[in-house]
């Protein structure tokens, strides 16, 4: 499997400094990033690291909801996953507070009880959820047929 890199190029001190994040392995964009703008309620136009881990976390675990959904039987129609990520105080700093996953499926071929059993081994298996062990991880599954 590859490896991904993303890079961040940083100028100035932690509340007057900003920085840019590249997308290097994709060359999708760069995106601005701001300790002030990451503690704020509105990012202004810019992303934060929670923010990159959430769309991470989303992604991971709607591929491995699917196949975890496949291997029990049921054809995914349609999975909509949200990742909501909170950054906090720590005694030194700043921790990931919580992680809360929403995820709303169209599944045939199986019943709520497998999609709920199905929802709940891939948050335990996608690579993102497994990586991020020392965080609260909060998952709420919603099945439709």
């Amino acid at each position: 499997m590859p490896t991904r890199t993303a890079r961040t190029a940083w100028n100035g001190g932690l509340n007057d400094g900003s920085g840019q994040v590249e997308l290097s392995s994709s060359k999708v964009g760069t995106y601005d990033v701001s300790f002030p703008k990451r503690a704020a309620d509105e990012a202004g136009g810019t992303t934060s690291p929670e923010e990159l881990i959430a769309a991470a976390h989303s992604a991971c675990y709607a591929m491995q909801f699917s196949a975890v959904l496949g291997e029990a039987g049921g054809t995914v129609e349609s999975l909509d996953v949200k990742a909501d990520v909170s950054l906090g105080p720590d005694t030194a700093g700043f921790k990931l507070t919580g992680i809360v996953l929403t995820v709303h499926g169209e599944v045939t071929g199986i019943d709520e009880a497998t999609f709920l059993k199905a929802a709940d081994e891939a948050k335990a298996t996608c690579p993102v959820s497994k990586a991020l062990i020392g965080v609260d991880i909060e998952l709420h599954a919603t099945f439709e047929q």
